[in-house]
This record gives structure tokens, sequence and C-alpha cells, in this order.
């Protein structure tokens, strides 16, 4: 069953079955606080909820910044398990680059006359555009879970992630639309030392 608005997704979330082959910046970092357990049980269980929805999508906004430099564009995200197509269009430059593929390869194209292949997401973004964009990983953040590892989080009073920090990355939630069952986050601020990465979400789409 597809959820929150999901007809204008479906063509989207179609092309990535078929090919089988993210904002207002906090002015200060809320602490983790100790949570009981039952809280943690409750994000188990949401996380597992998650897990169900193995093709999923996302439309909206991309800002990527350090103490270097800075990039933005919006963006479309569909995702199957590790098989993802990662598309940002940047309206300065008037150009759209495409990554796609899994945990094992990937592929950048839009940025030269061919493809750029590799096989980590976030060496090929960082060495090719100097972005610093932990993508595998941000595909368990973004929709407020937590990547494989350890991590620590802190919850709203609702019950909902606050904050989750891992892998040296502090990825805090500042909105999430609550009418989705399970809720999930509008804004995403990550952050590791002088790196930034800032979603805007304005559609999801879960199949």
């Amino acid at each position: 069953m597809m959820m929150i608005r999901a007809a204008r997704f479906a063509p989207l979330l179609a092309a990535l079955l078929l090919s089988a082959c993210v904002v207002t910046t906090p002015t200060k970092k809320p602490s983790p606080e100790p949570v009981a357990d039952d809280t943690l049980e409750r994000q188990s269980a949401r996380e597992a909820q998650l897990a169900m929805h193995a093709a999923w999508g996302l439309q909206g906004r991309l800002a990527v910044s350090d103490a270097h430099d800075s990039g933005s564009g919006s963006l479309e995200w569909l995702q199957e398990g590790s098989a993802f197509r990662f598309s940002v269009h940047a309206p300065v430059t008037g150009k759209t680059w495409v990554l796609t593929g899994d945990a094992e390869r990937v592929r950048l194209e839009g940025l030269r006359k061919r493809p750029i292949n590799g096989n980590d997401a976030a060496q090929l973004l960082e060495r090719e555009l100097g972005w610093h964009v932990p993508v595998v990983q941000l595909a368990s953040w973004v929709r407020g879970a937590r990547a494989p590892g350890d991590a620590r989080v802190s919850f709203r009073d609702d019950g909902l992630p606050a904050q989750i920090d891992q892998d040296g990355w502090s990825v805090q939630y500042l909105d999430y639309d609550t009418s989705t069952d399970p809720a999930l986050p509008n804004k995403v601020f990550a952050s590791k030392g002088d790196t930034k990465v800032r979603l805007t979400i304005r559609e999801w789409a879960l199949q």
C-alpha cells in the first residue's frame, strides 16, 4: 500500500524496482538525555516497522556545507533495500547529477561526459563534488532510524527521536509529519565537525 500522496511517486518507485540495479539551523544542539528502556523498545518497534517498507522515496531539498564550500539543490531519493537512486538538481548551474548503486557498486552521472564508477557512494561524492554525505547511513537517519552499529538516541516528549549520535555524526530532527504511520521526519540536520547536511522533505512515499 502506498502512502502520503503516493500516486505522484508511483512512476519513480516503479523505475527503481525495475532497475533493481536531504532549513533552519538550530542555534544550540540539545544534549542527549538518558532514556527509559521502554522508549528504546518503542524506537526498536518503530524501526522494525520502517524496515518492512523495503521501497521508499522522498522529494525535497538537500544542502551540504563545510568550512570551504557549500552546495544545494532539489532532491529525489528512491531506495529499495540497499539499492538507491539519489538525484540532485542544482538550480544555480541548471545541472542534474544522479548517483545510483547499492552496497557494492555506485555510478555517478551528469558531472562528466561519461559516467563515473566506484564502490563507495560517500567516497565518490567527496572526490567528485567535495561533498561529505554518508549516503548509506543517511538512508536510515533520514527516516528517524539508527544505522547499523552503536548509536545514542534522545527523544522528544512524544517518543520520536530528537537526535541520533552515531559514527561521529549528530543527527537532529527538527520536525515530523505525524499524520503518517510511522511518523516521518520533515527536517533533518546532520553535522560532523565543520560538515553540515540539511534535508527538508516535502513528500514521502512508502511501499
